[in-house]
């Protein structure tokens, strides 16, 4: 086999996971092809939105107006937080574990369930100002504080689903906040690769790959003076973005308030950038963050992770556990930063 060009796929291994995953470029298109991809739209309007009436929502457990925290709802809030009205968890005093004839293992999905909501029906998180954008992730921070000492609350997820293909049910923009007694097994894969550097190199991989990703600069999206946005270098999906603080921090919820200005910053411009770039692709983003079960994770390091939905998962992905890019994220970051 001839190596005079370049192989048209690649395997990349991911340090923090331990994960595989395939950069298929020969596969796949020019990145301003990517908006072009069909979008569902799902249209609605304020009349039918639950999250539009206002007396329905007189049960926030959180409320904003203008940037500053407020006692309780009124008609100018701008960002809030509810109880799901169908929880996937709810609070309970015992897990009550128990097996089905000594054999499989069940227990209460014991926890909490919120809603955070902005106010404009239409506006994405990527076509809002820094200022509200920095609202919403202040009360990101206002709800994990408030939940994480609750009874069986051992790790709290905040995510975010934008359009049809991403989950979202209902178009009104919002995320949720979900705790529970378990870990993801997702972060504890993190927490156990991130561990074992720790341990073995007396650095944190996350710090690591920071340094790295500055130093060579090809993946960077955009940074200011306390964050970096970049495409990782084993991107799970074409157009995956992280947003991580430089500085080493392992738990979300003792940003400062001035890491909330910066870092609002960094997501308002990850978001725009895609918004743009992608003609508002759908999308997730989550929180990876130490978790709150008690234990010293020191060693983590929080980030935020956006994932575009740009392809649908097939058998391969599903039987193997393995994504597959169509673009270089080298490529990905080019094409981001311009917009």
């Amino acid at each position: 086999m001839s190596n005079n060009k370049e192989f048209p796929s690649e395997l990349r291994y991911d340090l923090s996971s331990g994960d595989w995953v395939v950069v298929a470029s020969g596969r796949g298109k020019r990145p301003e092809m990517f908006k072009k991809e069909k979008r569902i739209k799902e249209e609605s309007s304020e009349k039918e939105c639950p999250f539009c009436d206002f007396p329905n929502l007189k049960e926030a457990v959180s409320c904003f107006e203008k940037g500053k925290q407020v006692s309780e709802l009124t008609e100018n809030w701008s960002a809030i937080s509810i109880p799901n009205k169908y929880p996937a968890f709810l609070p309970a005093d015992d897990l009550e574990k128990r097996y089905e004839n000594g054999f499989y293992l069940t227990m209460n999905a014991a926890g909490y369930h919120e809603v955070v909501i902005t106010r404009d029906h239409k506006k994405s998180m990527g076509q809002m100002s820094v200022d509200k954008v920095r609202e919403v992730c202040a009360l990101y921070k206002q709800r994990y504080v408030s939940l994480q000492g609750e009874k069986n609350v051992n790790y709290i997820s905040i995510f975010h689903n934008h359009g049809v293909e991403a989950g979202a049910s209902i178009a009104h923009p919002h995320s949720q906040i979900v705790t529970t007694p378990l870990i993801d097994i997702d972060l504890n894969k993190a927490l156990s690769k991130g561990k074992e550097y720790y341990e073995n190199q007396k650095n944190c991989i996350y710090c690591q790959m920071n340094e790295w990703e500055m130093k060579k600069k090809e993946r960077i999206v955009y940074e200011n003076d306390l964050f970096l946005v970049i495409c990782p270098f084993a991107s799970k999906a074409a157009f995956q973005t992280i947003i991580s603080p430089k500085k080493h921090l392992a738990y979300f919820e003792e940003i400062t308030e001035e890491e909330l200005d910066f870092f609002a910053d960094a997501f308002q411009k990850a978001l725009s950038k895609l918004y743009k770039g992608l003609e508002d692709p759908p999308y997730n983003f989550y929180l990876h963050c130490a978790p709150s079960d008690g234990t010293d994770h020191n060693y983590y390091h929080w980030h935020w992770t956006i994932l575009p939905k740009t392809s649908i998962w097939a058998g391969f992905e599903f039987g193997a556990r393995m994504e597959i890019s169509t673009i270089k994220p080298e490529k990905a970051a080019e094409y981001l930063r311009k917009q």
